[in-house]
C-alpha cells in the first residue's frame, strides 16, 4: 500500500490538471515542510507534460482550503538562518507555480489563510465560493511573524499597498465578496459549481498580472512615491499607537512591503525571508505561538477526561438583561441552537430579542450576512413569561441578579419544570456555585458558566465546578461554550473564581497609587504600555465602580486581608459615581467630550493633589506583581488545573499581554527567584499583601519553573 499523499493529481479529459489538497489525518489542511518533495515532483510533471492546458488547486476537505502553514515547523528551527531558509523554500515553491506556462487557478472554499493565501496568490486566477466559511487573510502578525512565502509582496500587488498593509497589520480576514471587491479574487460562485468555474478560467489563456483596482484617494496616494510615503508613515503611527511598540512584527511588515514597492520584488522577497527568520527567534513570537498551541490543545479536551459530552439541542436563558441577551445571541448566532428566553416582564424579552436583531442587522448592512440568514437566526429565538417549553430544554443558563435567594429559587423552578437531566448553568461573577447548588435536588446538574461582558465579544468562559458537579455536566457545558465561540477553562469553585480573583489585587493596587497622588492617566498609560488593552482605572469605569466595590467586598470577606480594598470606594459610591454607565466616574463622559479627559473633580472628592512621582515601569510592576502572586495562589489551591489554563484565562479574560504569554509564562521569564525577591522587597515597604505565595517560595528554593 502506498503512503497517502497530501497533494493528488488528476489530469481530466479536457487537459486540466486538478490538484486536490487533502492532508491525511487532519481536519484542516495545513502546509508542512515535509510536503516540499511531494510538491516538487508534482511541479516537475506539470512543467514537462506538454498536453496540460491548465491547472486547478482545490481542497478535498469541506470548509478548509488551506488554514495556513504548520506552526510546529518554526519550533523546530534553532536559529534565524533555519527559519529564513524555511521562508526561502516556500518562496521558491510558489514562484515555480507562478512561472508555469499554463493558467493556474485556485478554487477556494473555506479558510484560506497564511500560507494558504500565499499559495492562492501565486496562482494566476482565484475563484472563491460564497460560503460563510470562505475567508481570506494573512494573520501571521498574531503569531509575532510576517507572511514568509511571498505574501508581503503579492498581497499589495493585488489589493494595493494601503489595503494590503491593513490586512497584514490587523490580521483582517475578508469574506469572498469583500475579497472580490478588493481585487483579491476574480470570481465568486456557489460552492456546487466551484470546480467547474475554476476549470473555465484554466482553459482560457494565461492572464497578465493586473494592477489593484484602486479608486479615489487610494489611487492618488499610491501613484507617487510621496503619496506612498504618507501611507507607510500613517500605517506605522496607527499600528504602533495600538501596539505600544510591543510587537516587532509590525515594523518589519511595513519595512518589507516598502522595500518591495520601492526596490522591486526580488529585494522584497529577500527582505521578507530575512525578517521572517529574525522574527521567528523573538521572545514575542515564541510566547504568541505558545498561546496558539495551548488554545489548539484545549479544543481537543472535554474538561472531564474520558467523558463524552451529551448533545445539546435546545437552550433556555433566564433573564433578558444585557447578559441574558448576549447569551441568547451567541447561542443562536454562533452555536446555531434555539434559545428560549424567560423573563418576568415582556419588556425584558423584547430587549433581549432586539439585542440579537441589532447585531445581526449590522452584519447584513456590512454584507457579512444575507437577510435570509438574519431571519433564520431570529427564528431560533423565542421568549416566555412562564416556563412553557422548558420541558424540552437540555441546558438552562441563568443570568439574573447577583442574589443568592433568587438564584436558588431559579434552581428549584428548573428542577420542577425541566427534564431530570437538564443542566442548570449559572452565570455568576461572584457567588459561590456551592451555595447556589446547596438546596438543589440534583446538585450534579448544577455548574457555573461565567461569561464576560460584552458576551458577543469576550472570548473566555469560566466553567466553574462545585464538589458535586458530575463529569457529564462538565463535558456538556464545555462543549456548549465552545459551540458559542468561547474558549472555556474549567475552574474550581471559590470566591472570584480565577479571573476576577487575580484582577482584584491588580485593580486595588492601581487605586492605591491614584490615592497616593499618581495622576489617573499616568497609571492607565503605564499599564497600556506594559501591554494591557486598557488601563486599570479605565477598566474600573467600564466594569462599573459599584460592581467593583461589591466584588471587592465579597473577596475581602472570603479571602482575607490580602484583598482589603482601598477606602476610596465608599466616597465614590456616596457621590453616585458608577463609571461609564451613569457617565460619572474617573473620566469625563457625555456629549461634547473629546478624547478621554480625566474628571478632575474626582481628585478633590478623594482629597488628592495629583503629582507624578513614579515612572511607568515602577507603576506597571506594582500593579502586576500582586496579580502574578494571586495567580500562583490559585494554582496552589487547585482553583485552576494547570499553569496553561491560567495563562489562557488571563490572556482571553482580562487581556493580559499576549506577547508575554500569560502570568505563568511571564513569571518563568522573570525567574521565580527574582520574582520572590521583588515581592519580598515590596512587602517590607508596602505591607503583607505583597508576601509571596508559599508555592512561589518553594519553587524558588527548588529552582523550578511552571513550564
Amino acid at each position: 500500500m502506498s503512503e497517502q499523499k497530501a497533494f493528488s493529481l488528476d489530469i481530466r479529459d479536457n487537459g486540466i490538471a486538478v490538484i486536490t489538497i487533502d492532508v491525511p489525518g487532519e481536519s484542516m489542511n495545513t502546509l508542512k515542510d515535509t510536503f516540499a518533495d511531494e510538491v516538487g515532483t508534482l511541479l516537475n510533471r506539470l512543467e514537462s507534460e506538454s498536453d496540460i492546458k491548465g491547472v486547478v488547486f482545490i481542497s478535498g476537505k469541506p470548509g478548509s482550503f488551506i488554514a495556513g502553514a504548520d506552526i510546529n515547523m518554526i519550533n523546530d528551527c534553532e536559529t534565524a538562518a533555519d527559519a529564513e531558509s524555511l521562508a526561502r523554500k516556500g518562496q521558491a515553491m510558489f514562484d515555480r507555480i507562478e512561472q508555469l506556462d499554463v493558467p493556474v487557478v485556485a478554487a477556494i472554499n473555506g479558510a484560506c489563510l497564511g500560507g494558504g493565501l500565499e499559495l492562492a496568490m501565486a496562482c494566476h486566477v482565484r475563484v472563491a465560493s460564497d460560503e460563510s466559511k470562505t475567508q481570506l487573510g494573512l494573520p501571521e502578525v498574531q503569531l509575532g511573524l510576517l507572511p514568509g512565502s511571498g505574501g508581503t509582496q503579492r498581497l499589495p500587488e493585488l489589493v494595493g499597498v494601503q489595503q494590503g498593509l491593513t490586512m497584514m497589520l490587523t490580521a483582517k480576514q475578508l469574506r469572498a465578496k469583500q475579497a472580490k471587491k478588493a481585487g483579491l479574487v476574480d470570481e465568486v460562485v456557489p460552492n456546487s459549481i466551484l470546480l467547474e468555474a475554476a476549470m473555465k478560467h484554466a482553459l482560457k489563456s494565461k492572464p497578465k498580472r493586473t494592477k489593484a483596482p484602486l479608486k479615489g484617494v487610494s489611487k492618488l496616494l499610491e501613484a507617487t512615491s510621496y503619496g506612498r510615503g504618507i501611507i507607510f508613515k500613517k500605517a506605522a503611527e496607527q499600528a504602533q499607537k495600538k501596539s505600544q511598540g510591543n510587537y516587532p512584527a509590525i515594523d518589519k511588515i511595513i519595512e518589507t512591503v516598502r522595500t518591495g514597492v520601492e526596490k522591486g520584488r526580488e529585494a522584497g522577497f529577500d527582505q521578507e525571508a530575512r525578517s521572517f527568520g529574525q522574527l521567528a527567534m523573538t521572545n514575542e513570537s515564541y510566547q504568541l505561538r505558545q498561546i496558539f498551541f495551548a488554545t489548539t490543545e484545549m479544543k481537543k479536551e472535554t474538561g472531564a477526561d474520558g467523558v463524552k459530552p451529551a448533545e445539546t439541542h435546545r437552550v433556555g436563558v433566564l433573564g433578558g438583561g444585557l447578559m441574558g441577551g448576549g447569551i441568547a445571541y451567541v447561542t443562536a448566532a454562533k452555536a446555531g441552537l434555539p434559545a428560549r428566553i424567560k423573563d418576568i416582564a415582556a419588556d425584558g424579552i423584547t430587549h433581549a430579542l432586539h439585542y440579537s436583531y441589532e447585531r445581526l442587522n449590522k452584519k447584513v448592512k456590512r454584507k457579512h450576512m444575507r437577510r435570509a440568514e438574519l431571519e433564520h437566526t431570529m427564528l431560533k429565538l423565542s421568549g416566555t413569561l412562564d416556563y412553557s417549553g422548558f420541558e424540552r430544554i437540555d441546558v438552562v443558563i441563568e443570568a439574573v441578579f447577583e442574589d443568592l435567594d433568587l438564584k436558588q429559587k431559579m434552581v428549584a423552578d428548573i428542577e420542577q419544570h425541566a427534564k431530570p437531566e437538564t443542566i442548570f448553568a449559572t452565570n455568576t461573577s461572584s457567588l459561590p456555585i456551592t451555595q447556589i447548588a446547596e438546596k438543589a435536588k440534583r446538585p450534579e446538574n448544577v455548574i457555573g458558566l461565567h461569561y464576560f461582558s460584552p458576551v458577543d465579544k469576550m472570548p473566555l468562559a469560566e466553567i466553574i465546578t462545585h464538589q458535586g458537579t458530575s463529569d457529564q455536566t462538565i463535558a456538556t457545558t464545555v462543549a456548549l461554550a465552545r459551540k458559542q465561540g468561547k474558549t472555556p477553562i474549567v475552574v474550581k469553585d471559590g470566591a472570584g473564581f480565577f479571573v476576577n480573583r487575580i484582577l482584584a489585587p491588580y485593580m486595588n493596587e492601581a487605586a492605591r497609587l491614584v490615592l497616593a497622588g499618581e495622576p489617573i492617566e499616568h497609571v492607565d498609560k503605564a499599564l497600556v504600555k506594559f501591554g494591557f488593552p486598557v488601563g486599570p482605572v479605565t477598566l474600573l469605569d467600564e466594569v462599573g465602580i459599584d460592581v467593583g466595590a461589591k466584588v471587592a467586598g465579597i473577596l475581602r470577606k472570603e479571602l482575607g486581608e490580602r484583598f482589603e480594598p482601598p477606602a476610596a470606594f465608599d466616597k465614590l459610591m456616596d457621590d453616585d459615581r458608577k463609571g461609564k454607565k451613569n457617565q460619572k466616574g474617573f473620566y469625563q463622559y457625555g456629549k461634547g467630550v473629546k478624547g478621554k479627559p480625566v474628571d478632575s473633580s474626582v481628585y478633590s472628592l478623594l482629597d488628592i493633589e495629583p503629582k507624578q512621582q513614579l515612572d511607568r515601569e515602577t507603576i506597571a510592576e506594582l500593579c502586576v506583581l500582586p496579580m502574578l502572586n494571586e495567580a500562583a495562589y490559585c494554582l496552589q489551591e487547585g482553583i485552576i488545573r494547570s499553569a496553561r489554563d491560567g495563562d489562557i484565562g488571563s490572556v482571553y479574560g482580562i487581556g493580559f499581554p499576549p506577547f508575554r504569554g500569560g502570568p505563568f509564562r511571564y513569571m518563568d521569564e522573570i525567574g521565580i527567584g527574582t520574582l520572590v525577591a521583588k515581592l519580598e522587597k515590596q512587602a517590607e515597604k508596602r505591607g503583607d499583601r505583597f508576601q509571596p505565595a508559599p508555592l512561589l517560595v518553594e519553587m524558588a528554593e527548588q529552582q523550578r519553573r511552571f513550564y
